[in-house]
């Protein structure tokens, strides 16, 4: 470590190391530079033997003299280069040495800052968890306050108003730190653990309500579970406590007078008897959650008042369409053939009395058959169907108005719905939804008109249906009555043509 906090010291080995080769170079360079010279003495010699003359003796000489100095040279600096070659070899051992141990000193270094980098990883995963951790616990408080007041008796409101609100506004107060913020949720759950202790065996509170005739009176409130009855200081108010639509106390609901003894000794002492309820308050709720047709009607509005109108005015309109059919006469098959019966045997005017004792359009065109009973098909066709031709849209009127209130009202009731909607989402943007026993109150209201359309409707729509169905009935018999005397009276003239054929 202490090379690597000072660099410039560890470079004085390797300097020395150059300096040492740096002499190793010098003394080879002089051991060429002698075998250069002997090389040269040698040429010169034997390029002074190729040359005749007098010199050649003092050349060989020279040379001679040349070499032997070169190779003394060479002698000595061979030994310099055996006496500094050990030296150096030591210096080169020692290096390496040192090398290999800065490479396992660096690979130490590498592996302790990888370790290093590993572990700032993991702390970083530990603080990202311990954020995410933190988060989750201010989420879950924040719901924990939101829920805890809706879960409040409307009579424990005024007890934990002051600690519910400070925690909702904690989040917008500058003053507080994280920590402060947390402490005033936190304070809300040990009021709850708190509450919920009291309860177990009963809790008595002071507090104001509202008496039955909607007098504020104040008195004492006895929570037992889910359930909270009210006593009031005087005595004179007494009854199970609950919340109303609109109102901003609690309303007493009388209970039976052999109650009032027991919730005038717990409210003083502490102690008494009080009924129990295995419904935890869901009998009583549920009977005043009844209703009847009236006020169903009225919580429709105007539009559930038209529905109801329609509805009256088709059951009135069916009644009279079923006295009308039903009173509808039909001649039976067995008075046409009487009357063929007579017609064939020539008397018309028996035929024609016993067709004026039949009533109705039946009656009509009986009479005007046998009028004309002498007449060709076609004719006589033509006038008993236009004889019958009446009784259709007596039959079939009315029937249009039953079909269109069975397809309005659904309609009108769907508008009652959307019409209630909007008004509870103008609620909702004017009030919030804190409340949500009086949003849910105003969507089943707002649904009610939707129910009576259904209910007026389905059963309109069936008897539209049977009253149809019963006025076919009616013209299909007319037309089998016609048919059947219009073909009596064809055989009878068929044989009347085939006698007086053969009479002739």
């Amino acid at each position: 470590m202490a090379r690597l906090a000072h660099p410039h010291r560890s470079d004085r080995p390797f300097e020395r190391r150059s300096r040492r080769l740096d002499g190793f170079a010098q003394m080879n360079w002089k051991l060429v530079s002698s075998l250069i010279l002997v090389v040269s003495l040698l040429i010169a010699g034997l390029a002074s033997a190729a040359s005749p003359g007098a010199d050649f003796a003092k050349t060989d000489a020279a040379m001679d003299a040349k070499l032997e100095s070169a190779m003394k040279d060479l002698a000595a600096v061979r030994d310099e280069i055996a006496r500094e070659k050990v030296p150096l070899s030591k210096s080169v051992a020692a290096l390496e040495d040192e090398v290999a141990k800065l490479r396992q000193q660096r690979a130490r270094l590498v592996k302790t800052s990888d370790s290093s980098t590993i572990d700032l990883s993991s702390l970083r995963k530990q603080v990202s968890s311990l954020a995410d951790q933190d988060e989750f616990v201010e989420a879950r408080l924040n719901e924990f306050v939101r829920d805890f007041e809706g879960r409040l008796h409307i009579a424990e409101l005024p007890s934990y108003e002051k600690a519910t609100s400070a925690a909702k506004l904690a989040e917008k107060n500058v003053n507080l730190d994280a920590e402060g913020k947390r402490e005033a949720k936190v304070a809300v759950v040990r009021l709850a653990l708190e509450r919920l202790r009291g309860q177990l065996g009963g809790n008595v509170f002071p507090g104001a309500a509202l008496s039955p005739e909607g007098v504020l009176t104040q008195g004492h409130f006895i929570a037992m579970g889910p359930t909270v009855f009210f006593v009031s200081d005087s005595g004179d108010v007494r009854g199970l406590a609950e919340s109303r639509l609109n109102a901003a106390d609690p309303v007493v609901v009388p209970l039976p007078d052999e109650l009032e003894e027991s919730f005038a000794s717990i409210a003083s002492t502490g102690r008494g008897l009080l009924p129990l309820d295995p419904t935890l308050g869901k009998a009583l709720k549920i009977e005043k959650a009844k209703k009847t047709l009236t006020e169903y009607v009225a919580d429709g509005g105007a539009v559930g008042y038209v529905i109801i109108a329609l509805g009256g005015a088709a059951l009135l309109l069916t009644i009279f369409k079923t006295i009308e059919i039903f009173g509808f006469k039909v001649a039976q098959p067995e008075r046409v053939d009487e009357i063929l019966e007579d017609l064939s045997q020539g008397s018309q005017a028996a035929a024609a009395k016993k067709a004026e004792g039949l009533d109705g359009v039946a009656g009509e065109m009986l009479r005007t058959g046998v009028r004309h009973a002498a007449e060709s098909r076609a004719i006589l066709e033509e006038l008993i169907f236009e004889k019958m031709m009446p009784a259709r849209p007596t039959l079939e009127r009315f029937l249009p108005f039953l079909s269109i209130t069975a397809a309005a009202a659904p309609l009108l009731g769907l508008l009652g719905t959307v019409i209630g909607m909007i008004n509870t989402f103008q609620l909702i943007t004017i009030f919030g939804t804190g409340d949500a026993k009086s949003l849910s109150s105003g969507i089943s209201v707002a649904l009610m008109t939707t129910a009576l359309g259904l209910v007026v409707a389905i059963p309109i729509l069936i008897l539209h249906g049977a009253l149809s169905r019963m006025a076919k009935r009616k013209l299909g018999l007319l037309e089998e009555l016609s048919v059947a005397f219009v073909n009596g009276v064809d055989v009878i003239q068929s044989r009347s043509a085939r006698g007086t054929g053969r009479a002739g």
